[in-house]
């Protein structure tokens, strides 16, 4: 079993940027991909990003590659999020996900968070 607890969310401007957090606690840390996903009122739960457990691969979807930055730190069981020049598309609750295999897939993933808003004004 795996709980994990997202933080850094809030209220910023267009161009701000963000660094969201998800600590894991249970089973160990990097035995397990982790990501990100997504939903904004009114629309479907999306993939955000995805990584190993050894950081060794990562997935962006296209709409935050070079702008939004997954990266992990096993012995602190955390995972972060860097979010730069946040756009209002953007706004979105995010959930921290942890799985067997890296995928887009949420059902591919077993154990989420219970999400942290991010509010991009424009």
């Amino acid at each position: 079993q795996v709980q994990l607890a997202e933080s850094g969310g809030g209220l910023v401007q267009a161009g701000d940027s963000l660094r969201l957090s998800c600590a894991a606690s249970g089973r160990p840390f990097r035995a397990y991909v982790m990501g990100w996903f997504r939903q904004a009122p009114g629309r479907e739960r999306e993939f955000v990003a995805a990584i190993t457990g050894g950081s060794s691969t990562t997935d962006y979807t296209d709409s935050v590659k070079g702008r939004f930055t997954i990266s992990r730190d096993n012995a602190k069981k955390t995972m972060y999020l860097q979010m730069n020049s946040l756009e209002p598309e953007d706004t979105a609750v995010y959930y921290c996900v942890a799985g067997s295999i890296l995928s887009r897939v949420d059902s591919h993933y077993t154990y989420w968070g219970q999400g942290t808003q991010v509010t991009v004004s424009s």
